[in-house]
């Protein structure tokens, strides 16, 4: 076969240089051929990815070899033969003109032949001209970006894996919240039994206590409105009738002591009454008189003080329709909830209310009132030295619009922590004393509301909580509720 002379370029500097000296010193396999496809250059970087020799190679139209099993057109072959039009129809979709040089072109594909598991290689392909400009032959340079394509799908693999790993993380948080809602009808179920085998006051004053605190708890599992509801309901009949009962004693021992006076009156005229003053004195009948008036009052004052809070239980709950969208008074929802949870607040901190003047507003009450015991216990629990302030008030924002703020003088959140508050099942608290739900749900009853919680909080000087409800709820925000 003739040998074809090596082909000569002009450099940018002006000066005529061969191609061969040119192309021997270039670190990326390269290779040219002339106007008759026939290989005029073929440097060391190309013999060592492609593993044909210089002296196999130069002088022949058998590139295509290198990479194909069977003969095919290359991008220089194309460009020598016409350019677009035969580029398209051998690598359709994947071809673009090149950026950097005019009159060039790039494709990268897949070669399967080249090496144990085949390589991704990538071309540059352009025009070789004389001094006069006219064709006479192409030049093409090879990269292998295999690495490339293969971290690519790598990553588009990891990606597929985390979006099926979300997925399934996903179903899991799903099965993990049926179970809580079990559990919480479980335990309602329990509790509701324990209340009905209690019959005597100082147990049901117990009970009572206990509820509260179950309360406060039952804000990070849902559904705290049905258990104060049962509460206030197991508790109301019994103090019912010992109200009753304790009324009808009170006039049974106002008789008892006018018998008492009768008697007094009767010893002096009795013969021999030695045996009564000694029994009167024994019993020390003066201080009876005086102490069991004053013990009754002070147990009558106990039992309208526990149907008081009975009747808080009954308001914060409102179960007669707490899931229904009413117009509620936000002061009263609020002044009841901290009723409710006086005991877990008052040995920690000093209540200030700053209600302002605001409208009823369209709500589930049983829902925004425990978003407001969710951040009043929560700023509780962040008094951890000394006692503190907890301020809660009240405003207008806009017309249509109320807030309702919580500020407490506690430790503050520390600002890496501040984004993740409202996530589910984040808590900074020591395990076993916090589940992590209580802001997380109070964000989904504000969301559910139309509304918004922004947090303000500076470590070591304390945090402000301040939810925005809408006065008017519209059609989808109330079907949406449960």
């Amino acid at each position: 076969m003739t040998r074809h002379a090596p082909l000569s370029t002009t450099l940018p500097d002006g000066s005529d240089v061969a191609l061969s000296d040119y192309f021997d010193g270039h670190p990326v396999p390269t290779f040219a051929i002339n106007t008759d496809h026939v290989i005029t250059q073929w440097n060391r970087a190309c013999e060592h990815l492609l593993g044909w020799s210089k002296v196999e190679m130069v002088g022949t139209d058998r590139h295509w070899q290198a990479l194909y099993r069977y003969k095919q057109p290359l991008l220089a072959d194309l460009i020598v033969e016409g350019g677009e039009a035969a580029i398209e129809k051998h690598y359709a979709g994947k071809w673009r003109r090149s950026a950097q040089i005019p009159g060039g072109y790039e494709a990268e594909d897949f070669f399967p032949n080249i090496g144990a598991a085949g390589h991704w290689l990538h071309f540059t392909a352009a025009p070789l001209r004389d001094q006069a400009g006219r064709v006479v032959g192409a030049i093409e340079t090879m990269r292998d970006v295999t690495d490339r394509r293969v971290a690519e799908n790598e990553l588009r693999r990891a990606h597929d894996n985390l979006g099926h790993l979300v997925e399934q993380r996903t179903a899991q948080l799903a099965e993990m919240n049926e179970q809580l809602q079990e559990d919480i009808r479980q335990r309602h179920v329990a509790e509701a039994e324990l209340r009905r085998s209690n019959l005597e006051l100082t147990a049901l004053n117990q009970r009572l206590s206990h509820a509260q605190q179950q309360l406060v708890q039952a804000d990070k599992l849902a559904s705290i409105g049905q258990l104060a509801a049962g509460v206030a309901h197991e508790i109301n009949n019994p103090i019912g009738y010992i109200f009753s009962n304790f009324t009808t004693l009170q006039g049974y021992f106002e008789q008892l002591l006018a018998m008492l006076d009768e008697y007094a009156r009767a010893e002096a005229d009795m013969a021999d009454a030695g045996a009564l003053r000694a029994m009167r004195e024994q019993i020390d009948l003066d201080f009876l008189r005086g102490d069991i008036p004053a013990l009754m009052a002070e147990s009558r004052e106990g039992i309208v003080r526990v149907r008081h809070i009975v009747q808080d239980l009954k308001d914060f709950s409102r179960a007669e329709g707490n899931q229904d969208w009413v117009w509620a008074n936000l002061h009263q929802g609020i002044d009841s909830t901290l009723n409710i949870v006086g005991n877990e607040v008052k040995y920690r901190a000093d209540v200030v209310k700053e209600y302002g003047d605001i409208p009823d507003i369209q709500c589930l009450p049983v829902q925004i009132n425990q978003v407001v015991m969710n951040l009043v216990v929560n700023a509780a629990h962040a008094l951890r030295a000394g006692r503190g302030r907890i301020t809660v008030a009240t405003g207008r924002a806009g017309i249509d619009r109320v807030w309702i703020e919580i500020a407490d003088t506690g430790c503050g959140i520390p600002a890496d922590v501040l984004p993740r508050i409202f996530d589910p099942f984040f808590t900074t608290k020591e395990v076993g004393k916090g589940t992590g739900l209580g802001l997380s749900l109070s964000y989904g009853i504000v969301q559910r509301h139309g509304g918004h919680i922004d947090v303000v909080s500076t470590p070591g000087e304390g945090s402000r909580f301040r939810v925005v409800l809408p006065v008017h709820q519209h059609a989808p925000a109330q079907e949406s509720a449960p």
